[in-house]
């Protein structure tokens, strides 16, 4: 399994998909697969990377797209295939036999690799694996084993590791005979007799270090290591709060197994910021590419639960509707109310959420975090409610009605800050994403409460 290096997403590429990829590039490309001219197709995109071929897949029609897949299959880097959307990528791999599939594998990262064969058809990853050799299919078995968004299914099990009663000079002497290196090298890891790691070198203190100087002597023993079960998330924490390039992945005795390496972390990342960002509102993944019926079916359980919600705030609305009928000017302030709570409490729920699965927000600080936004709920509060409440009382000529559009302010935007800190600390509590249901019960509680806190003062004070 040969080693393509470090690989980046369409946002590290931006630039250079900007100046390549335009879209008077695609209507060119469009038009040369249009009149069958492959060649000069082949030479246009030739010198495009395969960040820059999967940007280029994703902006084309469907059935263009696999006329453009068939044209460039040969020359395709495998790379390509790592980079391109999930949907199109299944789309993509439909396309092609279980030996171009195969192919491409043998050509990626063990990671890649079994990622590329794991989201395939069961009835097509049989072919496919028995299309590569031995210790390609061992080796993607190997990782397979292992539950997906682990450490496991993260690690590279190309490294360079070396006996611990070996010299400098050895470990040089092997690495300019060794045919099978890995193509980037940053660490070489050290291993006693049981393969058990012992710790790291740095490629460039090993080429200062003299020949007859023992590896134990300029080892370090103190690096990070990743137990092959970790959860991705805490694979990114260590490599982000250790400024890390690569870690080795070992099992319950300390056997090294792999390695995972920095640009495979960078891809965890972002994969987990925008699951926790989609989810918020209620989408489960970026579903730009995917068929109309798919994205209906994926957006529609949180919009049910919305409905719900809604309807819950709605029911207070119509208890005080002999207060709206007296006094038509609550009809026109109360969404005033709900929305500014809506809005205060996603700010405070947005941080709350990301420190949660950034782990800066624990148990620890909790209350400490909680107490801060509360205070800045009320001040804010206090300003809002100064300035609506003026506002309200020239705007409707009622002095009375801006001092309850301001008190319904305050506990409003408490309420929100309160809400926006426990609701997702309660579902992490107990075991539940956060970033799956906050926003849809904070908008039920800042509605409710706003609401409540507005036409209640309003029917006790004003009518």
């Amino acid at each position: 399994m040969s080693d393509a290096g470090p690989h980046h997403r369409a946002e590290g590429t931006a630039e250079n998909n900007l100046q390549e990829v335009t879209p008077a590039f695609v209507r060119e490309v469009l038009e040369l697969l249009e009149q069958g001219r492959d060649r000069e197709l082949c030479e246009k995109v030739a010198d495009l990377n395969p960040s820059d071929v999967a940007w280029l897949l994703e902006q084309v029609p469907s059935d263009e797209r696999r006329m453009l897949v068939g044209v460039l299959k040969a020359t395709l880097d495998p790379e390509t295939y790592v980079e391109l959307d999930e949907t199109i990528r299944d789309e993509v791999l439909d396309g092609l036999d279980s030996r171009d599939i195969a192919a491409a594998a043998q050509q990626l990262d063990t990671d890649d690799a079994a990622a590329l064969i794991d989201e395939l058809p069961e009835e097509k990853k049989p072919e496919v694996l028995a299309a590569l050799s031995a210790e390609d299919r061992g080796e993607i078995e190997q990782v397979l084993a292992y539950p997906e968004g682990t450490a496991g299914r993260m690690m590279q099990l190309d490294l360079v590791k070396v006996p611990s009663d070996w010299t400098v000079g050895q470990v040089i002497d092997w690495f300019r005979e060794a045919a099978d290196l890995p193509d980037d090298v940053y660490d070489l890891f050290v291993v006693d007799a049981d393969s058990r790691l012992v710790g790291s070198v740095k490629l460039g203190r090993m080429l200062r270090a003299r020949r007859p100087v023992p590896v134990t002597e300029i080892v370090d023993p103190e690096i990070p290591s990743l137990p092959v079960g970790a959860d991705q998330e805490e694979v990114a924490h260590v490599f982000r709060d250790q400024n890390l390039v690569s870690c080795p992945v070992v099992d319950a005795e300390r056997r090294l197994l792999g390695v995972i390496m920095v640009d495979d972390v960078v891809d965890v990342i972002d994969d987990e910021a925008e699951e926790d960002m989609l989810k918020l509102v209620g989408v489960q993944h970026v579903d730009i590419f995917a068929d109309v019926l798919r994205t209906m079916r994926s957006r529609w359980p949180w919009l049910v639960v919305n409905l719900a919600t809604a309807i819950l705030a709605s029911s207070v609305i119509g208890s005080f509707e002999g207060a709206i009928e007296k006094l038509v000017a609550l009809a026109v302030l109360m969404p005033i109310v709900a929305s500014m709570g809506g809005n205060a409490g996603t700010q405070t729920l947005a941080v709350a959420v990301r420190s949660l699965a950034t782990g800066e927000l624990t148990a620890a600080n909790a209350l400490r975090f909680v107490g801060k936004e509360i205070t800045v709920g009320s001040l804010n509060g206090l300003s809002f409610a100064l300035l609506v409440g003026v506002v309200t009382a020239f705007w409707f000529s009622d002095w009375h009605l801006g001092a309850v559009m301001g008190a319904a302010m305050i506990c409003n935007l408490c309420v929100a800050a309160l809400a926006g800190t426990m609701i997702p600390l309660g579902l992490s509590r107990i075991g539940v994403d956060p970033a799956v249901s906050s926003g849809v019960f904070l908008t039920c509680v800042t509605d409710v409460v706003g609401f409540m806190s507005f036409l209640g003062l309003a029917a006790w004070l004003l009518l």
